[in-house]
């Protein structure tokens, strides 16, 4: 039984041309596609077997991904929705991640590690590319000396804060401590989730459930 695939993308040349990608994946098949989020959900609303996994453009006219993912969610619930956007700053990552989305993906992404998330999106229902991104050495040996370090109060109450639309400056300010300070709970949380990014930390705190959206 192949994996199925919903896209949506107002390109409809690199729509095509991704269709074209995954297709080309064994296990792999795009079964709808859509130029935008609300032709996307007119889709969904006809189509007889949903897609196990939607890739979503973030940046799209009529409805954009955050609202389309709320929308689908609302109406679809457990839907596994992948991001897609040429944007990788954190304001734009976690507004998909709080909509729901499970993975976010840059268009850039390198065929192999494409066909590699939607695997893991598949498997477990998220995909967070700073598990493939940390030295492995280093997760190995540290392994050996601890088990799963755990947040303290601060830390967690950074981490939760991290969720938001907050600059770390701002963090610094609603907790009371100066921007050297965060960046010390940063990179604390950092080396304790063993993620390299604002958004690794996100995602691997929601699979641990150490957070909630």
């Amino acid at each position: 039984m192949k994996i199925t695939i919903g896209i949506a993308d107002d390109h409809q040349l690199f729509l095509k041309s991704l269709a074209l990608l995954i297709n080309s994946f064994p296990g792999f098949e795009v079964i709808l596609e859509a130029l935008n989020g609300e032709r996307l959900l007119q889709e969904l609303a006809v189509t007889p077997v949903l897609p196990d996994i939607l890739l979503l453009d973030v940046n799209m006219p009529v409805m954009d991904g955050p609202q389309t993912t709320t929308k689908i969610l609302a109406a679809y619930p457990g839907t596994r929705i992948a991001a897609l956007s040429m944007k990788a700053d954190d304001t734009t990552i976690i507004r998909m991640l709080k909509a729901g989305s499970c993975a976010y993906l840059l268009k850039d992404i390198h065929p192999d590690e494409l066909e590699r998330a939607l695997t893991e999106i598949a498997a477990k229902g998220y995909y967070n590319a700073d598990a493939f991104n940390v030295n492995y050495r280093r997760l190995i040996i540290k392994a050996e000396e601890t088990k799963k370090q755990q947040l303290n109060g601060r830390e967690q109450h950074f981490l939760q804060l991290s969720c938001s639309d907050l600059t770390y400056k701002e963090i610094a300010g609603q907790m009371f401590l100066s921007d050297r300070t965060i960046d010390g709970y940063r990179e604390s949380v950092f080396e304790k989730l063993n993620v390299k990014s604002r958004v690794g930390m996100v995602l691997e705190g929601i699979r641990q459930g150490l957070i909630s959206l």
